[in-house]
């Protein structure tokens, strides 16, 4: 899968903003307050409500206040998303969107709802699904088999039991709506991170899992299932994280009779192994890095706030080209960075900046500006370029 384009209404600080172009990787800056985590809030929200429900997401992201807290202040309407994406090259661009709004008796309701795709630049689009207040319907057609409007086989569906469920969430449990259940499959793997070193030195009790959680508190169990059933994915982890790490020669994972997993580290200097509690900030977010990024099953989508936290700086420009390779390898990465070192290893078309106006966000693209452009063509590179301020509006921080 590769998100293409992006709109946001009405979410936070994000009036009305559209990314277009999006390249595989992404390297967002932008000034603290600008929105870099609310764009990945995006992410999270769509995922949370196909899981639960648009209430229950809003109350996560806006506290006890929801929809009036993620809704842009000042501002009326609804909160509308529109995610556009292509699940294989060269396949037709499919586009979710969906508009959030509270019914008279001021709870939050899903006003619409629309899947579609594009046959081509100026092809009117297909209505795939289309839902008004949990009301409408879905085809049962796969989107590459569809030749002309009448091919079309729509079903109408009965009113959903809450209105403010998303129709993607029911529609995509039936193999009749292959259209819905590739994007549900999609929006379920999303990964967003908010990865806690605390939590990822904890000891959890014994258990199963196969993909890094979001805060990292089963980096230990996942380690564990590597090890256990995907021994070439373990070997090339432990190798990258030895090469960044001087010193350490092995990891891993051990139960304890008490049914706890333990995350133990070996230091070739040492002949007992140091637990994860005891090893250091950057070597844990390293490893946990490492962990999503050769994931045997990987995610569609990485979102990453400001992984140079901890890390070395000559460690960051290795870390940048194996988020590029992962998305060379059809996953997507969206990045947000403080870091001039982390800025130095990306490429023109991966960057964007977020600036404020009025109290509202816009995002900018650095391959829009021409005097940018032509410096990363004389072989500037863009970490210098930020910190010389040739992104207007935006500071590197101190």
């Amino acid at each position: 899968m590769q998100i293409e384009r992006i709109r946001i209404r009405n979410f936070r600080a994000f009036r009305d903003v559209e990314m277009l172009h999006i390249p595989r990787l992404v390297t967002m800056v932008g000034a603290n307050g600008t929105g870099k985590s609310s764009l990945f809030s995006v992410f999270g929200f769509l995922r949370d409500a196909m899981n639960t429900n648009v209430r229950t997401a809003l109350v996560k992201l806006g506290g006890s206040r929801g929809f009036h807290e993620v809704r842009s202040r000042n501002c009326d309407g609804p909160i509308e998303l529109e995610v556009a994406y292509r699940i294989r090259p060269r396949q037709p661009l499919v586009s979710y969107s969906v508009s959030i709004n509270l019914d008279r008796s001021g709870k939050p309701i899903v006003e619409r709802e629309i899947l579609r795709y594009r046959r081509g630049e100026h092809g009117k689009p297909w209505h795939f699904l289309d839902f008004k207040r949990g009301k409408g319907y879905a085809v049962t057609n796969e989107i590459t088999e569809v030749k002309k409007a009448a091919d079309l086989d729509r079903e109408e569906q009965e009113t959903l039991k809450s209105p403010d469920l998303l129709a993607i969430k029911g529609l995509a449990q039936f193999e009749r709506f292959p259209a819905v259940v590739a994007l549900g499959n999609l929006i379920e793997r999303w990964h967003v991170s908010d990865f806690h070193i605390s939590r990822a030195r904890v000891e959890p009790e014994a258990g199963y899992a196969e993909h890094l959680s979001r805060e990292g508190e089963n980096l230990a169990l996942v380690i564990e299932y590597l090890h256990d059933n995907h021994p070439k994915v373990f070997s090339t982890i432990k190798n990258a994280l030895q090469k960044r790490v001087p010193g350490i020669t092995q990891v891993e994972s051990k139960q304890t009779e008490e049914g706890r997993v333990l995350l133990k580290f070996q230091d070739e200097a040492f002949a007992d192994p140091f637990l994860a509690r005891h090893i250091s900030d950057g070597t844990i977010k390293m490893l946990a890095y490492l962990t999503l990024l050769y994931d045997p099953d990987p995610h569609p989508l990485l979102c990453v706030e400001e992984p140079e936290n901890q890390l070395y700086p000559t460690l960051l420009e290795e870390l940048v080209e194996e988020f590029r390779a992962y998305g060379q390898k059809g996953g997507q990465v969206l990045i947000s960075t403080h870091s001039p070192d982390f800025l130095n290893a990306a490429h023109l078309e991966e960057v964007f900046w977020l600036q404020k106006h009025g109290g509202y966000t816009t995002i900018h693209r650095a391959s829009d500006n021409q005097q940018v452009a032509a410096y990363m063509a004389d072989g500037g590179r863009m970490g210098h370029l930020w910190k010389q301020g040739f992104f207007k509006g935006v500071e590197p921080e101190g």
